[in-house]
């Protein structure tokens, strides 16, 4: 039996990650259940045109937003748990708070969203199950929950482990889907998807734009090295896997993409049952295409479980450590898990799966506020890093690339800016429902410290996210708001 104790010192040199390992949870992180779905999802909003455009765009931003964490890891080697930490440096201790939690409860429900998908697709052999948001469904998969959490809890090396074999097994069934539609690839119908619909500038925008909060839940996770940096055998490795697994990643998802437009027309690809990828390979090879993509989607899902659950208690463990989350949080076992807030994560996760009891699509509501949950999170760390360039900070001691260094970070922050904007008011008013109540722990962690709740412009950005979640409520209550 394990002995839980409150250890806050830097991990055992044999749970010390190496350049591999970092990478695996960037690619692992990202590699999730979004890819499966790419197909249908662009195939509903757009042509290969638009689609090229959009991953142009939204590789530029996100590429600079995984060039800002490798930025920030060389600048600020001090600072761990990256997000988290880089919010709180730049902007103070309640904006820290905010980013650490949402950070957190986004990595929740992003969590849940997997186990709905996972008991979708089974849900075509096992009507029972239904699209994964029926009682059997959400008991299985809150026993899903629980499994991993005991697998975790025997360590954060031996989980990373573990990870890396998984990321590996999931790779091979999209690397080998970009395969044979590369050689299977229909060039007429390619040709005839070129276009979405209207071919004038603004009925393009408008396409791309519709894919943008699409490519977002794809690249979540592109911090995944940063949150694990304590873990890192060689800090300059951070920044390393980052852009490593960003890049390859950012291929992978292009690939798959545009190579389905040379499988089935456009309107055929927006019609296509989830996951679409499945739809996509049997149209080229046979219904075994789709039973392989079911059971890689199935590996993929888990993987990128394991992952987010990872990173998300990290980031509370963290946070506790320094004092900016409650002192209970700070608590790891024998093996150096962090099991406090281990806890905590699976807990949420199973009270989320309950929710989708009650929700029209749980899978889309889960999409998207885990989506608007870590915008901002995102947002405060290319602020930190624009915030540097600016002042100057290190660059007394290390004067080079200031000047690129200030570009990348203003267009981290002018894109995920955008996002913001382009995720819709919404998801940011239900997003508050979930930081409102989540103030009290920064009201615990005060009080255990002996100071005062707030200062009073933390009180001011207290009383504004409030506001924000009682409306939440409210449209929630009158229908004007759905999930």
């Amino acid at each position: 039996m394990t002995t839980t104790t409150e250890k806050t010192g830097a991990p055992k040199a044999a749970s010390k990650l190496r350049l591999p390992a970092l990478t695996a949870m960037v690619v692992g992180s990202m590699v999730g259940a979004g890819v499966f779905s790419l197909p249908a999802n662009f195939g509903q909003a757009t042509g290969v045109y638009g689609a090229a455009i959009a991953w142009i765009i939204a590789g530029t931003g996100m590429l600079t937003l995984a060039l800002v964490f490798q930025l920030l890891a060389v600048r600020k080697p001090d600072l761990d748990a990256g997000v988290y930490a880089y919010a709180k440096a730049g902007f103070g201790e309640f904006p820290g708070f905010f980013s650490a939690f949402g950070y957190w409860a986004s990595a929740c429900v992003g969590n849940v969203s997997y186990w709905v998908l996972i008991k979708s697709t089974f849900g075509l052999l096992f009507p029972a199950l239904g699209e994964g948001d029926t009682l059997l469904a959400v008991v299985l998969s809150a026993a899903g929950v629980w499994a991993f959490h005991l697998l975790i809890a025997r360590g954060v090396g031996e989980a990373a482990f573990v990870n890396q074999i998984v990321t590996v097994a999931k790779l091979v069934p999209i690397a080998l889907f970009v395969v044979i539609l590369a050689v299977t690839l229909r060039s007429p119908v390619f040709g005839d998807n070129l276009w979405g619909g209207d071919r004038s500038f603004g009925g393009l925008f408008d396409e791309v734009r519709a894919t943008m909060l699409v490519t977002v839940f794809v690249f979540l996770g592109v911090e995944g090295a940063s949150v694990y940096s304590r873990y890192a055998r060689r800090r300059r490795d951070v920044g390393r896997a980052t852009v490593l697994g960003f890049l390859g990643v950012l291929a992978l998802f292009a690939s798959v993409t545009l190579l389905s437009y040379g499988a089935l027309g456009k309107a055929e690809l927006g019609e296509l049952q989830q996951p679409s990828m499945a739809g996509v390979l049997e149209s080229a090879v046979g219904p075994w295409g789709a039973r392989f993509i079911g059971a890689g989607l199935i590996v993929s899902v888990l993987g990128a479980y394991l992952s987010w659950t990872l990173m998300a208690a990290e980031v509370l463990f963290v946070a506790a450590r320094d004092a900016d989350m409650p002192a209970f949080l700070r608590r790891t076992n024998g093996r150096d898990a962090p099991i406090a807030a281990l806890v905590m994560t699976s807990s949420l996760v199973t009270a989320v799966l309950l929710v989708t009891l009650f929700s029209e699509d749980a899978f889309t509501f889960a999409l998207k506020l885990c989506s608007a949950l870590s915008l901002v999170p995102y947002l405060l760390a290319a602020g930190y890093a624009l915030k540097l360039t600016a002042s100057g900070e290190t660059y007394d001691r290390a004067p080079g690339g200031r000047r690129k260094e200030t570009v990348i970070a203003a267009v981290a922050v002018l894109y995920t800016a955008f996002l913001i904007v382009a995720a819709g008011l919404e998801f940011l008013l239900i997003s508050c429902i979930i930081y409102a109540p989540g103030t009290v722990l920064f009201v615990l962690t005060r009080r255990e410290r002996g100071r005062r709740a707030f200062t009073v412009p933390e009180a001011a950005l207290f009383a504004l996210v409030a506001v924000a979640g009682v409306a939440a409520v409210a449209c929630l209550a009158t229908g004007a708001i759905t999930i």
